[in-house]
């Protein structure tokens, strides 16, 4: 299927609400997906329509969406590709991108068009996630197996430009891009781990891009109906729900070591909504009932515009509305079901997740 103008539009605004709060920012997003089709004929192809053994490797953006010195340009993720092709001798047969999100959605279309490498709808996973490793799709699990991956990014004008070629195990590789990250100024382009199309049907998010740009499709056709209407469309479309609307009332965010972290705070008449998140929504609260826990998707709208809100920018006043749906509604690739992961997550937010799986 050869990608087109009005794909990019929903697959961006489809895959902002699957975000869940991170996977990019929507500028980006559009900016990649059609400077895509400026340069080429990106192609969007199913997992069944390359040979099991064939080779793919994983696109990707790793950093703190808010970090104020993040420099990535459409290069960045070309030269990624280019550099992990180098290490593996030209052996690229598709693309797929780590995670659903604004701009996240799109990664690997512009290297398509580039390159002439197929992009394969069978990303790591369906919604965007804060750990790396939760996207690798199970590798971790994976004896023996050794990563390689690439990164670019960073202003040149500041000196923070940095390319970086990593082989070993994939933790460890991954720590390494991630510390990159913040050396370069927040956000890097990556492109990593090289598996067979066999792998990636059993352990990916095999029909994830069509989810998002149905999503997205969904919102368009809401949007003479007016805001409300394209957010109740997005809520149905995950099979979901609109949990309240209501007015932003505190803010925490803070940016370490390569990650936003904070809390929102949502007011509806006497009723506080509680968010935590950890790049992604991670806890929903009403008052003091856990009514949401990643990796079910939670997710805030602007009823202004219906614009999908990230973490990194969601501000104090804003009037949201705040969406949610199960995990059991999401494509999620093996990487999700890994629970020593979510240990990581209940010590950097606080706030116990593994009670709730």
């Amino acid at each position: 299927m050869e990608l087109t103008r009005e794909m990019v539009e929903a697959a961006v605004y489809g895959g902002a609400v699957l975000g869940g709060g991170g996977g990019g920012w929507i500028d980006s997003g559009l900016e990649l997906g059609n400077l895509a089709l400026d340069y080429g004929h990106p192609k969007l192809i199913t997992i069944d329509d390359i040979p099991p053994d064939a080779v793919v490797v994983t696109a990707a953006a790793v950093g703190a969406p808010a970090a104020r010195e993040r420099y990535v340009k459409p290069y960045d993720y070309v030269r990624a590709v280019e550099m992990l092709a180098e290490l593996l001798e030209g052996c690229i047969d598709g693309i797929i991108t780590n995670e659903n999100g604004a701009s996240t959605t799109v990664n690997g279309w512009l290297q398509s068009a580039v390159l002439g490498i197929p992009v394969i709808d069978a990303p790591c996973n369906g919604r965007a996630h804060p750990i790396s490793t939760m996207g690798a799709m199970g590798l971790t699990r994976v004896e023996d197996y050794v990563s390689v991956q690439a990164a670019s990014g960073g202003n040149p004008k500041t000196g923070r430009r940095l390319e970086l070629t990593v082989k070993g195990n994939i933790h460890y590789c991954s720590n390494i891009i991630r510390n990159m990250a913040v050396e370069a100024g927040g956000i890097v382009a990556v492109a990593r781990n090289p598996v067979k199309a066999e792998y990636i049907a059993k352990n990916g998010a095999p029909g994830a891009i069509t989810q998002a740009v149905h999503v997205g499709q969904e919102m368009i056709k809401a949007r003479p109906k007016g805001p409300k209407r394209v957010i109740e469309a997005a809520a149905r479309a995950v099979e979901g729900e609109v949990v309240t609307w209501g007015k932003v009332t505190k803010v925490i965010l803070e940016t370490k070591g390569g990650f936003d972290v904070g809390e929102v705070a949502v007011r509806d008449g006497n009723i506080v909504y509680t968010m935590t998140f950890w790049n992604e929504y991670m806890t929903l609260e009403k008052g003091e009932e856990r009514i949401a826990t990643f990796p079910d998707l939670i997710m805030t709208l602007s009823m202004e515009d219906a614009t999908p809100l990230t973490t990194a920018k969601i501000k104090e006043g804003q009037e949201v509305a705040v969406i949610k749906t199960h995990r059991n509604n999401l494509k999620l690739g093996a990487g999700m079901f890994e629970m020593e992961l979510y240990k990581r997550v209940e010590d950097t937010i606080n706030k116990p997740i593994l009670k709730y799986l």
